[in-house]
């Protein structure tokens, strides 16, 4: 299993959250913290300035839940280093992925199948609350 190999190492794993996964976690209710613990170890997690921006947007758009998740991600990833990017979208994710050997949660499928192409560790929802790596 995937995780089994990436767990062996002791080093700490750096992991970029995506904008889907930030409004995955308030959307399907997933404790990310002992869902990464659980499948890959020790981990540091960084966002994406582009993801900051785009949640900036989606929260500022209307009234609607994805709007109110939106605000509520902002907060959450105050938390977190955020690195900066002079790339936008996915192709920031994909170059910081690449370039800091991390780990992305995401759960957009082109997204996905672009970072296995690389290839990049990927962790996304499978079922509801649980989180899977391939």
């Amino acid at each position: 299993m995937a995780s089994d190999r990436i767990r062996r190492d002791n080093q700490t794993k750096t992991v970029i959250l995506d904008s889907s996964a930030v409004l995955m976690l308030f959307e399907q209710s997933i404790d990310l913290e002992n869902e990464l613990l659980r499948l890959i170890g020790n981990h540091t997690i960084v966002i994406p300035t582009p993801v900051t921006y785009e949640l900036k947007g989606i929260a500022h758009r209307g009234d609607g839940k994805k709007s109110q998740h939106a605000k509520a991600a902002l907060k959450l990833i105050e938390k977190y280093q955020t690195i900066n990017s002079e790339k936008k979208g996915d192709e920031a994710l994909l170059d910081i992925a690449k370039k800091m050997n991390c780990i992305v949660v995401t759960n957009d499928k082109e997204l996905r199948k672009r970072l296995k192409n690389i290839p990049v560790p990927v962790i996304f929802l499978r079922g509801k609350h649980k989180l899977e790596i391939e």
